[in-house]
C-alpha cells in the first residue's frame, strides 16, 4: 500500500509535475535531474545518453546542485527527474536514485526524491505517488 505523503509535500510535487507539463510540450525529450524547491530555487541537469555518467559523477552531480540550491530554498531540497514513459521503475531512475542517496547520505540531510511526468509523480522507494487526468493550475 502507498504511503501517504505530508500535505505541505504534496503541493510542492504537483507543481513539479505542472510546471514538467506546461513547460515540456515535446513528446519525446531527455531526462531532466532537478534539485530545489518546485516553484523556487532550482538546478536541472539534461540526461544525455552519450555522456555515460558514471555514479561517482552522477553522484557529485547532485551533491554540487543540493549545494547551490540549499541556502536559496530555506528547507532542504528536493530530488526530482522529469521524463517520458510510465511512472515504473527505469534504469534512468535507478541510477539518479542511487547517486542522490550517495549524494544525500554524504550531507547528512534527509532525501526526498520522485520521479514525474506530465501527468503525475511517483517515489521509486516507497511506491508513493499521485496521477491526474487533467491537471489544472489553482
Amino acid at each position: 500500500m502507498p504511503v501517504p505523503v505530508p500535505a505541505d509535500l504534496g503541493r510542492l510535487l504537483r507543481t513539479a509535475v505542472l510546471q514538467h507539463a506546461q513547460g515540456e510540450r515535446r513528446r519525446v525529450h531527455l531526462p531532466l535531474v532537478h534539485v530545489g524547491l518546485p516553484g523556487g530555487a532550482e538546478r536541472v541537469l539534461a540526461v544525455r545518453p552519450e555522456d555515460h555518467l558514471d555514479h561517482a559523477l552522477r553522484a557529485d552531480a547532485v551533491a554540487a546542485m543540493r549545494r547551490a540550491t540549499a541556502r536559496a530554498a530555506g528547507r532542504e531540497p528536493l530530488v526530482w527527474l522529469t521524463r517520458t514513459g510510465a511512472l515504473e521503475l527505469q534504469d534512468v531512475d535507478a541510477a539518479w536514485l542511487a547517486a542522490a542517496r550517495t549524494a544525500y547520505a554524504e550531507a547528512g540531510a534527509a532525501l526526498v526524491m520522485v520521479v514525474a511526468n506530465r501527468h503525475g509523480w511517483w517515489d521509486p522507494r516507497s511506491g508513493a505517488g499521485r496521477t491526474w487526468r487533467r491537471l489544472r493550475e489553482r
